[in-house]
């Protein structure tokens, strides 16, 4: 006699969070992207308790990276001076649903670049591509305080995904992406007590849950992932169990943190198999990690990871719509 299937059923959801503006919507965007939904953990309930199928955003640097190995400035040695370009390429030919500029370049240490140079970038990227934006800092709060407010002027209208904010400095991007019709994300070390601070403190400056994105500091595989898994996986449930402070789609930063491990980059590895390989594959286990934990939006870097993360999602959520 086969066992009944179990089904657990929560109270509450994942918030709904559609990025980008059309032509109707004031925008540019040719498509929108919408995330969140979910209303059971990964693999649990319904197929429509699935909510939305989660997207990957491809990085592309306000500036050519100085620091990427062989392997990763391969697929983009003939765009890599130029960001419209590249982001055209991510879009066109490795099918980014959205693209993520990483303003680098404006980091004190890493070329110091000023508000006309990130506005130009994204002017010239909005341009060159219309799927939705994500619109990333360098993580230098003072340098970020600079230029994002310009950034984000830029973009006005376009219902972009902006940050990131933390507990300690989100008074100015929050107030910017309010102003200007953004969507914010909102940043935590992996950490639920402190993510959820940093959403309470958004949401008192008047900033509307709905949207808001979180990120919790990404781990890679081998470098802290069952503890990033386990934190992502806290946070849907919190959502599930009706906590409103936690019910936002979340976002991670695969691309960044796979290719920092010395396994995905390292060229002189003998018996560890080629560098070609490796890191695509580490990209791609990281990533396929967290998706599982709940994240919505996985930000990438190599094509090769991202085709087999799209096929990962394609399996597990759009068979069953």
């Amino acid at each position: 006699m086969p066992v009944p299937q179990v089904v657990e059923s929560f109270a509450g959801s994942v918030n709904r969070v559609t990025l980008g503006a059309t032509k109707d919507d004031g925008g540019t965007r040719n498509s929108t992207v919408t995330v969140g939904g979910a209303k059971n953990v990964v693999y649990g309930g319904s197929a429509e308790d699935a909510g939305e199928t989660p997207v990957v955003a491809m990085d592309v640097l306000d500036s050519k990276p100085t620091d990427w190995p062989d392997a990763l400035i391969e697929p983009y040695k003939d765009v890599i001076d130029s960001p419209a370009d590249w982001a055209k390429k991510c879009v066109e030919e490795f099918g980014a649903e959205m693209i993520c500029i990483k303003f680098e370049g404006i980091h004190p240490d890493k070329g110091d670049k000023d508000a006309d140079h990130a506005v130009k970038v994204t002017e010239d990227v909005l341009k060159a591509v219309a799927v939705p934006l994500v619109l990333w800092g360098c993580g230098n709060d003072e340098k970020d305080n600079q230029v994002m407010p310009k950034v984000s002027g830029a973009a006005k209208g376009e219902k972009c995904l902006i940050g990131a904010v933390t507990e300690d400095n989100y008074k100015s991007l929050t107030a910017i992406a309010l102003a200007d019709g953004h969507f914010l994300i909102t940043q935590a070390p992996l950490d639920i007590n402190i993510a959820k601070q940093v959403n309470i403190l958004a949401s008192d400056m008047g900033f509307p849950l709905e949207r808001i994105v979180t990120f919790q500091s990404t781990g890679a595989l081998g470098y802290g992932i069952e503890y990033a898994y386990s934190i992502q996986e806290r946070q849907r449930l919190a959502a599930l169990a009706g906590d409103k402070m936690m019910a936002m789609p979340a976002i991670c930063d695969v691309g960044y943190e796979a290719w920092r491990a010395k396994e995905a980059k390292l060229e002189d590895a003998p018996g560890w198999g080629g560098a070609a390989d490796r890191g695509p594959m580490w990209e791609t286990a990281t990533a396929t990690c967290l998706l599982q934990a709940g994240v919505d939006i996985i930000r990438m870097r190599h094509p090769r990871a991202v085709a087999t993360v799209k096929n990962f999602i394609d399996q597990v959520w759009k068979s069953n719509s």
